[in-house]
């Protein structure tokens, strides 16, 4: 496939989530400027992940550090989001690249960016992340254990924690993901009445269900298989 070729397949994906995700607000009552899509590179090289940054699409997610890293050093200009498990071993060489974590999943990895805020003099965003489904396979902090947080992330002045995440489980029937994300919005607004914080930011909705997470309240979809399927190997 020529560069030509992929600019105009990436820019008609890209125009057909973006447009998805606008009728999703508009039936929601939302204005469409409230949700960020992030195109998760994941399964794609460098020379796309580049391709759609300069279609103007800069918000890039990936899993692995390690990826991210490659992918960071190849597209610096993205504002590159952290979506899978951070390795506290990885910290020091991941978090700088990061423009937000998504996957923050317990208390000792929250300590641990604690502490490179501190020594950075400089919060470091994050988001929490929330297993909603109650899938054994996922991470995250138990539903039952958010409204104990409030207390407990007082003393984390090297964190600056905005929002929270989640992922519901694949279905066909997505009436079974809307209560995930329903669920997330309410735990998210009950964190933020008990701690003070602000909390903006929810991210939820993948390539099948980003449209119902929209309606729920996401402020960012994490969209990679509708945007890349078939380009893998390119």
């Amino acid at each position: 496939m020529t560069e030509a070729e992929l600019r105009s397949v990436l820019t008609d994906r890209l125009a057909a989530v973006r447009g998805r995700i606008a009728h999703a607000c508009r039936r929601a009552g939302r204005d469409p400027a409230g949700v960020t899509l992030v195109a998760v590179t994941k399964t794609v090289s460098p020379r796309i992940a580049a391709v759609v940054a300069g279609l103007g699409t800069l918000d890039l997610g990936e899993s692995r550090p390690q990826e991210l890293w490659k992918k960071a050093e190849a597209v610096p200009a993205a504002r590159w989001h952290l979506i899978g498990h951070l390795q506290r071993n990885k910290l020091d060489r991941t978090i700088p690249l990061v423009a937000l974590t998504h996957s923050v999943d317990s208390e000792r990895l929250l300590a641990a960016l604690d502490a490179f805020g501190r020594k950075q003099s400089r919060p470091v965003p994050v988001l929490l992340e929330v297993n909603c489904s109650r899938e054994e396979s996922k991470g995250g902090f138990r539903p039952e254990a958010v409204s104990a947080l409030d207390e407990r992330l007082k003393p984390f002045v090297g964190v600056s924690v905005q929002g929270l995440m989640t992922m519901a489980p694949y279905a066909d029937d997505l009436g079974r993901c809307r209560p995930v994300f329903a669920e997330l919005r309410q735990l998210r607004d009950q964190l933020r009445g008990a701690s003070g914080l602000p909390l903006p930011h929810l991210s939820m909705g993948m390539s099948n269900d980003f449209e119902v997470a929209v309606e729920e309240g996401a402020t960012f979809v994490r969209v990679g298989t509708t945007l890349f399927e078939g380009l893998g190997e390119i």
